[in-house]
C-alpha cells in the first residue's frame, strides 16, 4: 500500500490544529488505537500477559501525563499502600464493595498527604502534573487487589510486571517525535489497524514465548 494514499485526512487534521484544536489531543486520539493494537499483538502473538488491554493503555497514557519517573514511583507507592491496607482490613471481615471503597479512600488520602508534603518541602514540581491520570492509577489498585485474591501474590506480581513492561514500551512509542509526526502526516493509518486486528484475531499459531517454553517438545518431533 502506498503511504500517499493514507494522507487524505492530513489536510483536515492540519485545519483542525489551525482552528485551535490542540495538536497533543489529536495525537493522543490517533495514538490510542495504535497502542491497543500493539498490546493485542504483544499478548496474542508475542505471548506476554497483562491486566487486560485497557489497563496497560490507560497506564501508558497516565505515564505520558505524569512523566515516566514520577508515574512509576507513584504507581509503585499506591500498589504497596493498597496491598498493605488490604492485608490490614481483611481481618475485619468486611463485604467486598465497602472494603474496596475503603482501600481506595485510604490510598487517595495518603496520596493527598504525599502531594501536600512534597509541595511544602519543595521536593519535585507537582504543579504541572495532571491529577486525573493520578486518579486513574489509584483506581487500578482495585484491579490489582482483585488479582491478588483470585490468583495469588505470585501471579498477580508477574502480571503487574508484564503490564508495566508493555505500558512503558507504549509510553516511549507515544513520546517519539518520529511516531507523532508520522501519524499526523498519515492519520488514516488507523484504518489499516482494522485489517491488522482482524488478522491478529485469526491467529492460531504458537506465541513466540511458547516456542521457547516448549522448545524441547518441538525439537523432539
Amino acid at each position: 500500500m502506498n503511504l500517499s494514499s493514507l494522507n487524505f485526512m492530513s489536510d483536515w487534521i492540519n485545519q483542525a490544529i489551525t482552528n485551535g484544536i490542540p495538536r497533543e489531543m489529536i495525537i493522543l486520539v490517533l495514538m490510542f488505537p495504535i497502542i491497543a493494537t500493539i498490546i493485542a499483538f504483544i499478548r496474542q502473538v508475542v505471548g506476554l500477559k497483562s491486566l487486560g488491554i485497557y489497563l496497560p493503555s490507560i497506564l501508558s497514557i497516565s505515564f505520558l501525563a505524569t512523566g515516566i519517573k514520577f508515574g512509576l514511583l507513584f504507581f509503585a507507592i499506591i500498589l504497596v499502600l493498597g496491598t498493605v491496607f488490604r492485608f490490614l482490613l481483611v481481618k475485619l471481615r468486611l463485604l467486598y464493595l465497602p472494603r474496596a471503597a475503603l482501600i481506595l479512600t485510604l490510598v487517595s488520602f495518603i496520596t493527598l498527604l504525599l502531594i501536600v508534603f512534597s509541595a511544602n518541602l519543595g521536593i519535585g514540581n507537582l504543579t504541572g502534573i495532571a491529577i486525573f491520570p493520578m486518579l486513574m492509577m489509584i483506581v487500578l489498585v482495585e484491579r490489582f487487589i482483585n488479582l491478588q485474591i483470585e490468583r495469588g501474590w505470585s501471579e498477580a506480581g508477574w502480571l503487574t510486571i508484564e503490564t508495566l513492561i508493555i505500558s512503558i514500551f507504549c509510553y516511549f512509542l507515544m513520546v517519539s517525535k518520529m511516531v507523532q509526526n508520522f501519524i499526523i502526516s498519515y492519520p488514516a493509518i488507523i484504518l489499516v489497524l482494522i485489517i491488522f486486528n482482524f488478522l491478529i484475531g485469526r491467529w492460531t499459531g504458537l506465541r513466540l514465548t511458547e516456542y521457547f517454553r516448549f522448545q524441547q517438545v518441538i525439537k523432539s518431533k
